[in-house]
């Protein structure tokens, strides 16, 4: 039963899933230049006077919600990747397209990063070159955020994290391929099908906020939501069930919202027992309901596909892993002007777009040297077989899917 329900939803390619990636690589150039105007924590590079809007709007508004989708759509990706992969193929892919990258990333892109928030905090006055040796050792603030120069995996604790769950969900993941787990797929697909099932996943999201996290991030809490989007990929009904319930859970998501975002900014002196109850629901009904949501308005109107839709997908990844080091350099720079905040915020947007994707298209795409260094497929070799669908051969009766097994798949998996 489980098996027919997986084998007949894959009838169509789901667009719509590479739109949300692509536009949530772009969100992350927001949110990370909202940080330079940060009310609330610091940032390797600051202006000199914070942004109450553009923190709550880039900030507080999009966190709940957007490196969830990144987990979601990752676990998504894998259970595309595990149709046409052996657990051991699979894992091989991991170390080139994560583990590779994570490794030069930290080594490479993240440096100048911390090299930028030890200038901007007056914990450094040489060159970068000079400073290279002592990115190896913790910062001032002896966290690994890295903001006041000092070791740091800066954004890319993604890759490390996701690397790490892939590995961990795995076994799991094998085990629901075969029939058992089908069975157990078709099961939960028959209960959340039931009218407002689907929000009940919120609870184990709940429960993940109450066990520890590392460095300020909580892996049980991601690895629920990468298990999340593996799961709803392998039954029709979930889709449906999505489909049905998109509108209610965007108006309580948003509701929700707008209630804590009121409350935070009004209120001068939150109790703590209210405090706990807004943290738990920014991070378990707003995260979810919105996620709800975009899965659902997502599949509804962005399942088209267009030229920019194929190359945007293609830089997806090594536009992630290059733009927050192009942001806060750039953004080091445009802090010193003068100026309001809402031109240097916009300065730094189109400059650090334009200039990572020069970057991509200069530096990266052009060699096979680097593009293994990024993740990428390597470059086609002419007179190759055609026969080939976006990085894995496609047997005759294979069902067509709609999310990169190879080429742009990442930062979201696959």
């Amino acid at each position: 039963m489980g098996e027919s329900n997986v084998e007949t939803s894959r009838a169509e390619r789901r667009y719509d899933l590479d739109w949300l990636r692509v536009l949530a690589v772009l969100v992350l150039v927001l949110f990370h230049t909202a940080r330079i105007f940060d009310i609330w924590e610091p940032f390797y590079a600051e202006n000199e006077g914070a942004s109450t809007v553009l923190t709550y709007t880039f900030v507080g508004a999009v966190n709940p919600w957007h490196m969830p989708l990144f987990f979601l759509l990752a676990g998504a990706a894998t259970w595309f990747a595990l149709r046409f992969r052996s657990g051991g193929q699979y894992f091989l892919e991991r170390l080139r397209r994560l583990f590779v990258p994570l490794v030069f990333g930290v080594l490479v892109l993240v440096p100048p990063q911390a090299y930028v928030g030890a200038l901007s905090h007056g914990n450094f006055s040489g060159s970068l070159f000079q400073y290279y040796p002592h990115f190896f050792r913790l910062g001032p603030s002896g966290d690994l955020t890295g903001y006041l120069g000092g070791f740091t995996p800066a954004h890319l604790w993604f890759i490390l994290f996701l690397f790490i769950l892939s590995l961990v969900a795995l076994p799991l993941f094998l085990y629901l391929r075969r029939e058992a787990g089908q069975r157990l797929i078709a099961r939960l697909a028959a209960f959340f099908a039931r009218s407002g099932a689907i929000f009940l996943l919120a609870v184990p999201l709940v429960l993940a906020l109450a066990l520890p996290d590392i460095g300020g991030k909580n892996p049980f809490y991601d690895l629920i939501l990468f298990v999340y989007g593996y799961v709803l990929m392998a039954d029709t009904r979930f889709e449906q069930v999505l489909d049905r319930h998109k509108t209610p859970a965007l108006v309580m998501g948003l509701g929700i919202l707008l209630a804590l975002v009121v409350i935070a900014a009004s209120v001068a002196h939150v109790p703590a027992w209210l405090e706990l109850i807004m943290g738990v629901s920014y991070g378990s009904l707003v995260t979810w309901f919105l996620l709800i949501a975009i899965l659902g308005f997502g599949r509804k109107y962005l399942n088209f596909t267009t030229p920019a839709l194929k190359y945007a997908s293609e830089v997806a990844y090594p536009f992630y892993l290059l733009h927050q080091t192009v942001i806060v350099i750039i953004g080091f720079f445009v802090v010193q002007w003068d100026g309001g905040v809402l031109p240097k915020f916009l300065a730094i947007v189109v400059a650090s777009i334009a200039a990572t994707a020069l970057a991509v298209e200069v530096l990266v795409k052009r060699t096979n040297v680097t593009r293994f260094l990024f993740g990428m497929k390597p470059l086609s070799r002419p007179g190759r077989s055609q026969v080939v669908f976006r990085g894995y051969r496609r047997p005759e009766h294979a069902v067509t899917t709609s999310l990169r097994t190879e080429e742009g798949s990442e930062p979201t998996g696959g």
